[in-house]
Formats: structure tokens, C-alpha cells, sequence
């Protein structure tokens, strides 16, 4: 029986952008191939059980119903789940990085302008960035600043 490497981290993984309020989504590994500083996956809060309290209130059994019954007040619980996602959706949009020797698809949840902009200052070598309009080539941060 063959050993098999287990990834914690999926495609759908959102990490952090530093100091930007917008987040890329995509493999860590994938994304941090083209990348200077590696990007880090972001800690959810995790799952708390919280508790509230139904205010009394009438129920219509039906549309227009002539005596609806009453609801006394009482207690209930739910999960809040901050990393939750209704179904398989990744928020954002799509674009490709693409340096010449590998070629990855990304979500993010920020504009154009602002993906560029991080990824002038961020690329290891000139990459060609697909975005739903043209394509367009980001040279690479240069050592010097």
C-alpha cells in the first residue's frame, strides 16, 4: 500500500492579501509559486454555538387564515460558522497567471487595478495576467525597489 501526501489546503483556500481588504482564492502552493512573499492562508474564527430568544408572535397556518395560533416566546441555538460557503461558489472572479512555464487559475474578490497593482510589486519573474478583458503582461518587482 502506497503512501499518499494529504493536502490540508484546497483549491478554494482564501489568502490573505497584507494591508487589503480584498482576498485571493486558490491553491497556497500554486499561488505562492509566482509570488516574491508568500501568501498565507486565512485563520477562520471557527464555529460558536450561540443561543437566542424567539419573541412570542402569531402563526398563519395559510394565506388570509382566520385564526391563527400563537407562538409563546422560548430559546433556540444555531451554529455561526464565519468560513461558510453556500455550496461549491468561490466569491470573486476569475484570472489566470501565466509565466511562460506554469499556468494557474485564481479567484479574487478585488478589482483589476488593485491586482495589478499588488502583483507589480510582488512578481518573481514577468508574468502574463489573464482577466475577463485583455490579457496583459506584469513585469517583475525589481530588487533594487
Amino acid at each position: 500500500m502506497s503512501t499518499r501526501f494529504i493536502d490540508t489546503y484546497g483549491y478554494d483556500t482564501k489568502l490573505v492579501v497584507p494591508d487589503q481588504p480584498w482576498a485571493i482564492y486558490g491553491h497556497p502552493t500554486n499561488f505562492n509559486y509566482f509570488v516574491t512573499t508568500p501568501l498565507v492562508p486565512a485563520v477562520s474564527a471557527g464555529r460558536q454555538y450561540q443561543s437566542g430568544i424567539k419573541k412570542a408572535h402569531t402563526r398563519r397556518r395559510y394565506v388570509n387564515d382566520p385564526s391563527p395560533s400563537n407562538v409563546s416566546s422560548h430559546n433556540y441555538a444555531y451554529v455561526d460558522d464565519p468560513g461558510r460557503r453556500v455550496g461549491n461558489a468561490i466569491p470573486g472572479w476569475a484570472f489566470i497567471l501565466d509565466d511562460g512555464t506554469e499556468k494557474r487559475q485564481f479567484t479574487t474578490t478585488g478589482d483589476v487595478v488593485t491586482l495589478i497593482a499588488y502583483l507589480e510589486d510582488s512578481l518573481k519573474k514577468d508574468t502574463r495576467l489573464y482577466t475577463q478583458g485583455a490579457s496583459t503582461v506584469i513585469k517583475a518587482a525589481s530588487a533594487d525597489g
